[in-house]
């Protein structure tokens, strides 16, 4: 019998930048599982920057565009695979913006690729209940988002 894992049903809304569904949904499955997490299904949305523009302003209260926003439900507690995870969504447009101001962080290479792959780890996190309010906070989510992306993605 296989080893049991979250789902991540992986869609993609836009049209500005080419987007590997297969890829990023197992990168964001690995991400789960290094986490501990083996049941539950995640929705991973790539959308446009209006779209995530009125998602941004409509529930984090800010007017503008932003790279990546998660939206937990049953988060960390989902342990039967019909539990919502949460949904991750990100807008390629604003990653590729932000990329080259990422450059030789955390072996990041200022590409969209790395950056994709990083604002989907650290989606996953914060379903996960990870936050980065503090600098404990922040240094902690850092910290995990390197292993994953060092065991995962690079």
């Amino acid at each position: 019998m296989s080893e049991p894992f979250p789902v991540v049903i992986a869609v993609d809304e836009q049209s500005a930048i080419a987007i590997d569904l297969d890829r990023w949904s197992t990168l964001a499955t690995e991400a789960f599982r290094s986490q501990g997490m083996v049941a539950g299904e995640c929705n991973l949305l790539f959308v446009d920057d209006d779209t995530i523009h009125d998602l941004n302003r409509e529930h984090m209260g800010k007017d503008r565009p932003t790279d990546v926003l998660s939206f937990p439900l049953d988060g960390a507690d989902a342990s039967h695979p019909d539990d919502l995870i949460g949904d991750i969504v990100v807008c390629p447009v604003v990653a590729a913006a932000n990329a080259p101001n990422h450059a030789g962080e955390g072996h990041h290479g200022g590409n969209v690729d790395d950056e994709l792959a990083l604002l989907i780890v650290h989606g996953v996190l914060h379903l996960l209940g990870h936050d980065h309010q503090d600098d404990a906070e922040a240094a902690l989510m850092e910290g995990l988002e390197q292993e994953i992306l060092a065991l995962h993605h690079r």
